[in-house]
């Protein structure tokens, strides 16, 4: 878990670079967020709609947010009762304001990792998990690859469910096998979705 940190200074951060939990324990609490490349929170209408989907999934839930940025959707997670947040995230300014606000809201259920999303899932698993967030910034194109190496080193629970967002339709990335996209929608740019891993292990045909 990551430590309690003493909060850092927020006062140079312009307004507009903040989020608010929409629902649970924290509603309508603010988190504050740098400016960072490719950084750009999850809006609030889709993460509504999103959480929706989740309702009777989140409770109890293990979750990974491989691209956690702003945190709004690890800690929307943890405010509607998941059982902790495995959360990835690379640049230092960015990591810095995740452990600021987790000490702000006073949880220890956020394990913060600094490292790359794509070679951290590059190795056999460690632990499962129940909900996924794979949600890279639209530049990288990573959709593929983080669900190919989640679904091939064995890191998803049966029936885990991974949140997809992309600039471009879901139905066109390249999606494992075992997987099937049963929800998506669109926003203006943002495309959105749920899909179900049918197999929770490394699939043969990978």
């Amino acid at each position: 878990m990551i430590s309690m940190s003493r909060p850092l200074p927020n006062r140079n951060t312009p307004n507009r670079n903040r989020v608010r939990i929409i629902g649970g324990e924290w509603r309508s609490r603010l988190l504050q967020f740098p400016d960072a490349p490719g950084l750009r929170p999850t809006p609030d209408r889709v993460r509504e709609t999103l959480f929706n989907w989740l309702q009777l999934r989140i409770v109890g839930a293990h979750c990974l947010d491989l691209f956690a940025g702003s945190g709004a959707l690890g800690f929307e997670a943890l405010s509607r009762g998941a059982s902790g947040v495995t959360a990835l995230e690379t640049a230092t300014p960015v990591a810095a304001a995740l452990r600021q606000n987790a000490s702000l809201l006073g949880s220890d259920r956020l394990q913060l990792l600094q490292q790359d999303a794509l070679h951290w899932l590059d190795k056999p698993a460690s632990q499962l998990f129940d909900v996924v967030f794979v949600d890279p910034p639209f530049a990288d194109n990573s959709h593929a690859r983080c669900c190919e190496l989640l679904q091939q080193h064995g890191w998803l629970a049966p029936g885990a469910l991974i949140y997809l967002e992309a600039g471009q339709p879901l139905t066109t990335l390249a999606l494992p096998p075992a997987w099937q996209l049963t929800r998506h929608k669109q926003a203006g740019d943002v495309h959105y979705g749920l899909a179900e891993a049918t197999r929770g292990i490394a699939s043969s045909s990978l």
